[in-house]
């Protein structure tokens, strides 16, 4: 392939994500309106439900939020019965949030329709190359994180 052929197909690639990042932004937006939550409590409940129990500052970390807002969010989530907080027995001053059980039955059917959706989709490769898109986005995800904390740290753009 000539550097031309690649450079059309990264922009392309490009143009492809930034359209389907817009695209699960709105579709995240609308399983958390369902749930009567903002997106980021919708995000820390997907990050507990995948993970596992975590303390109140990695939640806040791995969502790139301030732990002020954080307590907002576990608050919205417990009163709404979907985690509980205990005292993190090694150290009474963390707090643990943990999902209740109930919360994946509550939840997945929202994605119920999208995932097969994309198992449709999947159908159309082979191995080998849904290794590699899973390649692509273990590699992405990272770099997204990253330049979202740089985003967050500089501030406000001044208008």
């Amino acid at each position: 392939m000539s550097s031309e052929g690649r450079e059309a197909l990264v922009r392309d690639l490009d143009r492809e994500l930034r359209n389907l990042v817009s695209r699960s932004v709105l579709f995240h937006q609308a399983v958390a309106d369902r749930l009567g939550m903002s997106v980021l409590d919708l995000n820390c409940l997907g990050a507990l439900v995948e993970r596992g129990p975590m303390s109140a500052g990695r939640l806040s970390e791995e969502n790139g939020v301030t732990t002020g807002a954080i307590t907002g969010v576990i608050d919205r989530l417990e009163a709404a019965g979907f985690v509980r907080r205990d005292k993190d027995p090694k150290d009474r001053r963390r707090v643990i949030v943990t999902p209740l059980p109930n919360v994946e039955a509550q939840i997945f059917p929202l994605f119920e329709g999208i995932g097969s959706a994309i198992g449709q989709l999947c159908e159309k490769y082979g191995e080998e190359e849904l290794g590699t898109v899973v390649e692509f986005m273990r590699g992405a995800a990272p770099i997204t994180q990253e330049e979202t904390a740089k985003l967050r740290s500089a501030g406000r753009a001044k208008k």
